[in-house]
């Protein structure tokens, strides 16, 4: 640990190839204030890029298949289980990517990551044309599905950069910045529909996008000696139940966000009748709002606690499921539109909250355990980076969900308003799993553990 008073330049070691800090501590405020923040927020900067492209190319078949029309001999099930399986594999993927910054160092997993995107676009390219086999569209968009990976190694890093009390702020921003990726893809999508290009045109445009990004990667980043690779890390964050019950909650937050970005121009075009343009102009603005608001959604919890603002953030997104049933059985477009984006607002400073309940938590399990300043921070950052991989891919399996439920509603009743009353549900489980968990203070419940006990000493988490 830096002594009091000191801030020396983080220095690169010599004996490893790449730009890599041997010496980080961010809760040291000297060594914050002198060099560090310079530092976190330039790494921060280029993280939010990569992380930007990679949702881009992830969400990029939520616009292809508008593309898709009755030439391409696709059913509107097809299409929502060709989107289903691209988000299962966004998915499933962040897990290991989570795993690869502590292997490979975060400067340089993001440089991969980022040159990895160029398989599923220039794949798509070559396939994106009438004619085409479903089983061949289905191949390329699971590859693409590495794109989600982006998001998880971009936080658990970026969680490594920043002290405990900028993390909300800080993973709020790199996620908003990374979540607005999928509606710029939206906007570009309608330029080239309203220009009457194809799906081509759109992809051309990301192949160079790429090449920058890992370029910049490699110029601008670093990484930090500090976050080592820690199989004991991953063992023991699995085995926390606050690790469950936060990737549970963060399906209802972010999985809600990603599984209606893939959904919301299918459930435009097939329920109300949308052409491809018509739906693209209303697709973006949902998902670019909800992006918007995710720093916030940190900020808020920065402020007044993570467990509150999400636990009222459930009630919001509950009340306006309800509205979405209302506007679905009368099919009214204007009030189904609007409250659509209500909801992803919603699930966008949810995302925030979440986000910085999970650092928290496990700086409270710190204290618990009698561990004291820079030792309590390490352990929570030990555990919160390990556990954020995990709780990102579960979170994002609700995307999975959420297409299927839209697919299943379409067969069964030839419109999504099953689907809402089933994510209805959901939410307010959602809602009292928060206060049980987080804001109430019975007898038994969550301790420092991960295990209901009546005589363990008791953790408040209602601050975080």
């Amino acid at each position: 640990m830096t002594a009091p008073g000191t801030a020396p330049a983080p220095p690169p070691a010599k004996n490893r190839a790449g730009r890599w800090i041997e010496e980080w501590d961010p809760e040291d405020e000297a060594f914050w204030n002198a060099t560090g923040e310079k530092v976190a927020r330039r790494n921060l900067l280029f993280s939010v890029l990569s992380e930007h492209i990679g949702f881009s190319i992830w969400t990029m078949w939520s616009v292809l298949v508008l593309f898709m029309g009755p030439e391409y001999g696709l059913t509107p099930a097809d299409k929502f289980l060709l989107t289903s399986m691209v988000t299962l594999v966004g998915a499933v993927v962040r897990v290991p990517y989570t795993f690869a910054v502590a292997v490979f160092g975060g400067r340089n997993w993001t440089i991969v990551s980022a040159g990895l995107l160029l398989v599923p676009t220039v794949a798509a390219f070559a396939v994106m044309k009438p004619g085409t086999s479903f089983e061949t569209f289905l191949l390329v968009g699971l590859i693409a599905g590495i794109g989600g990976g982006n998001f998880a190694s971009s936080m658990t890093n970026i969680n490594a950069f920043f002290p405990l009390r900028r993390k909300g702020w800080a993973l709020g921003l790199n996620a908003g910045g990374g979540n607005i990726g999928v509606p710029v893809i939206q906007l570009i999508a309608l330029a080239v529909i309203g220009a009457s290009g194809g799906p081509r045109v759109l992809l051309g445009i990301y192949i160079p996008l790429i090449v920058l990004t890992a370029v910049l990667a490699a110029l601008y980043m670093d990484n930090l000696a500090s976050v080592k690779n820690d199989t004991g890390a991953a063992k023991d964050a699995a085995r926390d139940a606050h690790t469950w019950i936060m990737s549970f909650l963060y399906i209802g937050t972010f999985g809600s966000f990603i599984g209606y970005a893939f959904a919301f121009g299918q459930v435009l075009q097939v329920q109300f009748g949308r052409t491809p343009l018509q739906a693209a102009y209303l697709t973006f603005i949902g998902p670019l709002l909800g992006s918007l608001i995710r720093p916030v959604g940190g900020w808020l919890a920065d402020k007044y606690g993570g467990a509150r603002i999400t636990l009222y953030n459930y009630v919001g997104m509950a009340a306006a499921t309800g509205v979405l049933v209302f506007a679905s059985m009368q099919k009214s477009l204007g009030l189904f539109v609007a409250v659509f984006v209500v909801l992803f607002v919603l699930s966008g400073l949810g995302n925030g909250s979440t986000y910085k309940m999970i650092p928290g938590i496990f700086q409270a399990k710190a204290l618990a355990r009698g561990l004291r300043g820079e030792e309590a921070a390490a352990y929570g950052r030990r555990l919160s980076g390990a556990s954020m991989g995990l709780i990102g891919a579960v979170g994002a399996l609700g995307g999975v969900g959420i297409n299927l439920a839209f697919r299943q509603s379409f067969l069964s009743y030839g419109s999504g308003t099953g689907a809402f009353v089933a994510f209805l549900a959901f939410y307010g489980l959602c809602f009292a799993v928060t206060w049980a968990v987080y804001l109430r203070r019975p007898a038994g419940r969550v301790t420092a553990t991960g295990s209901a006990s009546e005589t363990k000493p008791q953790l408040s988490y209602a601050e975080v």
